[in-house]
């Protein structure tokens, strides 16, 4: 299996639950997913973090 980077997990499923929430046209909950795994992420990304996770 591939291995996928740590900070790619993160932003993937926080589309993932902002994708869910505009289904339910709640686009607020959508924005702060989105805000937050692209936060997360940035920080996975910057502060060096190798890990992975098997896909």
């Amino acid at each position: 299996m591939n291995e996928l980077p740590k900070y790619y997990t993160i932003l993937f499923n926080a589309v993932e639950d902002a994708l869910e929430a505009l289904e339910q046209q709640n686009y607020g909950i959508a924005k702060k997913r989105l805000l937050q795994g692209q936060l997360q992420a940035e920080e996975a990304y910057t502060t060096g973090c190798s890990e992975t996770i098997e896909s």
